[in-house]
Formats: C-alpha cells, sequence, structure tokens
C-alpha cells in the first residue's frame, strides 16, 4: 500500500501518505518509508515546499499483494472452475499452492482452509484441453499468425488442416477454437480438448471485423446438425433472445407482428426439446418431428409427474 501511495503520487508528503494509508499518524508513515528501504526499495525524499517521497531509479517492481477478499475470491474461482485445484501434480493446483506459501500467515492459513475443505462436485461435462497447446493458441489469436492443427475428431480420426485463429471461447465447460479453416474454406470451432498439436505458421492474416465471439460461435454450435427445428414464440425477438439463446438458433421476426421464428438444428432432440422450457411465453413447435415427439415425451413426463398417487 505504501509503495503503490508513493508510485502513484510522486512527492507525496508524509501527512498525505498517513492519509492515504487509512489515517494513520505521520510518525507510523515515516515506518512505512523506512521498511520499504530496508527492503532495498529506494525511496527518494526531496526537502521543501514542493517535497516529499517518491520512487528512484533502480526500484524493483512491487510485490504481489493480495488482500483477503481477493485470495479467497481466486481461491474459489479456481475451485469453482478447475475442480483438480488440491492436486499438487496438477498445473493448476501446483500454481495455486505456489500463490498460498508466499502469503502473510495469517491469510495463507484462511486460504488454505477454504482450499482444502471445499468439496466441489466434478462437471462431468466439462473438458479442459492442455495448458501448452491452449498457450500457443492464444499466442497465435494475439498475433494473427495462420496455425496447423493437428485434430483428432471423436470418432478417433486424425486429421490436419491449417487455418486462421480469431478467437478462444469457453462455452458450457469446453473450449473451443474459432477459426477459419482454409479446407474447406470455412468457418469452423474446434474443440481444444481434441487438438493434439499446434505449429505456429509465419502467415499474417486479418481477422474479421467486429467479431462477436461468443455470438458467432453460438451460432456456429447451432447449425449444420442432422435435426431442424422451426419454432413459433409469441414474443418479439428482442422478448425472447435471453431465454432462447442464440445456442438454440436464429431468432427472426415471425409472420404476425409480436411474434418470433427460431430457426436451429441439433444432433441431440430430447436436449432442444428440453432448453425450449426455458422459454417463459407461449410457443408452438411447426417444424422438427424429432423435436415434437421429444417435447411430447417431456411433457407427458411431467404431467404424470402432477398426478395424484393412486390409493
Amino acid at each position: 500500500m505504501a509503495f503503490e501511495a508513493v508510485q502513484g503520487s510522486p512527492g507525496i508528503t508524509a501527512d498525505r501518505l498517513a492519509e492515504r494509508l487509512g489515517g494513520i499518524s505521520e510518525r507510523a508513515a515515516r515506518r512505512y518509508i523506512a521498511i520499504l528501504r530496508e527492503a532495498g526499495i529506494p525511496i527518494e525524499s526531496v526537502r521543501g515546499p514542493y517535497g516529499g517521497y517518491r520512487v528512484g531509479r533502480g526500484a524493483r517492481p512491487a510485490p504481489l499483494i493480495f488482500t483477503q477478499a481477493e485470495a479467497l475470491g481466486l481461491v474459489m474461482a479456481v475451485l469453482d472452475g478447475h475442480h483438480a485445484a488440491g492436486d499438487t501434480t496438477d498445473p493448476v493446483g501446483s500454481a495455486l499452492g505456489k500463490i498460498v506459501r508466499v502469503l502473510p500467515e495469517s491469510l495463507g492459513t484462511q486460504v488454505e482452509a477454504v482450499r482444502r475443505t471445499a468439496a466441489p462436485a466434478p462437471d462431468r461435462s466439462a473438458a479442459r484441453p492442455d495448458p501448452e497447446i491452449t498457450s500457443r493458441l492464444v499466442q497465435a489469436c494475439a498475433q494473427n499468425q495462420t496455425v496447423r492443427l493437428s485434430y483428432r475428431s471423436e470418432a478417433g480420426n486424425d486429421s490436419t488442416t491449417e487455418a486462421d485463429p480469431w478467437a478462444i471461447v469457453v462455452r458450457h465447460g469446453r473450449w473451443y477454437l474459432l477459426c477459419h479453416a482454409h479446407r474447406p474454406a470455412a468457418r469452423r470451432a474446434y474443440r481444444i480438448d481434441r487438438v493434439t498439436g499446434v505449429d505456429i505458421l509465419p502467415t499474417v492474416f486479418i481477422p474479421p471485423s467486429g467479431l462477436d465471439p461468443v455470438a458467432v460461435l453460438d451460432e456456429h454450435l447451432a447449425t449444420g446438425w442432422e435435426y431442424t427445428a422451426e419454432i413459433l414464440i409469441d414474443a418479439t425477438p428482442g422478448e425472447v433472445a435471453e431465454s432462447a439463446g442464440t445456442a438454440l438458433g436464429t431468432l427472426t421476426p415471425g409472420p404476425h407482428p409480436g411474434t418470433t421464428l427460431l430457426t436451429g438444428t441439433t444432433s441431440a432432440p430430447y436436449w432442444y426439446a428440453r432448453q425450449l422450457t426455458a422459454i417463459p411465453v407461449p410457443y408452438r413447435i411447426l417444424g422438427g418431428p424429432e423435436i415434437v415427439t421429444a417435447a411430447r415425451n417431456i411433457a407427458t413426463r411431467m404431467l404424470a409427474a402432477t398426478d395424484p398417487p393412486p390409493p
């Protein structure tokens, strides 16, 4: 805190520093300056009406300091998104352990207690990619460089393709590379956990302007599947955009005022029909016999669940 105050306000006086540090005394503020100097940080002081403290040349970067809320929030976020945080052989678990070890003892004890006693339920649908492969893809995205991907499909088939990586999107516990594949020349979304190798090529590309990676990925994931769906919703596109979501398909104005037409495709009709139940307004399934069958099965089960028990 004292270092940040001096670094951010060159020429700060002892009384102003004391005020920045929570209203402590000027004597205590000078003591903080002495501690910084003992730690090897060159804090210079200038006398006179325009004098004060400033960081001298050769200053090392400030030590990494977490507040209690920041440290606990970091651990909770890691536990929520990465359930191997307690495994010291896992890269995330190892990194988190290093952070905990350099925290002050009182704070480190609390953080370690949260880390050890929390019992997060693993997300069985999550698929975490290799950190090194992900890092190379992030580098390629940042530098707009074409990559050569080695990819293994869900069926176990290996292939190699060159692509222009646009962005990395985390969606529903999975990491996707949104890109333009050269063969075929089309937009693609590759599961990064299925990428087995990455070579960054010297070729530079220009990414699409105004790209919204999440919206484009959702649109991509909702098209090209074997079962079609067409839903008429009794609300405007703006009113159902949040509940319907782009993952189910495309929303366009319906044939009547105040209605919306949702069109999409899916490989899992039962999942699709179940997602439709989140739409809070009346709707009708116009197309997609597989979706209709799945919706009827869901409705039958729900109605049966409300029947009174037999005598």
